[in-house]
């Protein structure tokens, strides 16, 4: 079995601008290709910024051409990519936070966010979650933002065999201590490891966090982003256990 490289792409991207955050993932995508990445998870609605009065007006269909060139440099690096964009459905009045899955082979997967925090519903509908990913021989479970604010969303997943929770978020300075332990208790209780990508700059009035981290199935940090701006955490797991990396873009303009 090959050795899981997995990676956050903690990325500060344009409110609204498509396509300038299309050019961002591929650089991110890129880099991470050269660093032997075979999953690489973004922030919650990470091409458009969480801009919720703009959601409408850029929610997507499933099957979007836009998605076009990243699913094929998926398919080029061999690496699964989640990506974040408000879904258009015909069996919801209002977009879907979705987390599209560009699988490593071509396919595509959506994934829905189940809970919602207050306010969000003037904006979104709640979606159903989605399938467990598989993926070197690890079933991963997926979560955006205030899915994981519930705790059955990540006892569901454990319950279900996931040995990898990984989380696409927006969480702010203010609420980054009681989320972040939060997080790192459900690796810990559930003997399932936690990556959590999150936003690296501004985005949708919220000053964003960033530190990205990666907990290990006993709950501990393996390894961190020190702080807001355009960075990859990278994860592997060798025959001692996980370790960790903090790889900036190389490009000092992304």
């Amino acid at each position: 079995m090959s050795v899981p490289i997995l990676a956050a792409a903690q990325c500060a991207v344009r409110a609204g601008d498509i396509e300038a955050n299309l050019a961002l993932h591929q650089k991110f995508m890129r880099r991470a290709q050269g660093l032997g990445v075979g999953l690489l998870v973004f922030p919650e609605l990470s091409l458009t910024g969480y801009e919720p009065t703009l959601a409408d007006a850029l929610a997507q269909d499933a099957h979007c051409a836009l998605l076009a060139p990243l699913r094929a440099l998926a398919r080029q690096a061999s690496m699964t990519t989640v990506v974040g964009l408000p879904l258009r459905s015909p069996d919801h009045e209002k977009p879907l936070i979705a987390a599209f899955m560009l699988h490593a082979d071509g396919s595509l997967g959506i994934y829905t966010k189940q809970h919602l925090h207050p306010g969000e519903d003037q904006y979104f509908s709640a979606g159903n979650g989605g399938d467990l990913l598989q993926l070197y021989e690890v079933p991963i479970a997926l979560s955006v933002c205030a899915d994981f604010s519930q705790p059955q969303h990540a006892q569901h997943a454990a319950a279900r065999g996931a040995q990898l929770y990984a989380a696409s978020v927006l969480i702010g300075e203010t609420g980054y201590p009681h989320d972040s332990a939060l997080l790192q208790s459900y690796a810990e209780r559930h003997a399932m490891a936690v990556l959590m990508a999150n936003h690296g700059g501004p985005t949708g009035g919220w000053a964003a966090a960033g530190r990205s981290t990666f907990w290990d199935e006993r709950g501990r940090c393996v390894a961190s982003t020190p702080g807001t701006g355009n960075r990859l955490l990278v994860v592997s797991r060798q025959s001692e256990g996980w370790a960790g990396l903090d790889a900036p873009l190389s490009d000092p303009d992304a």
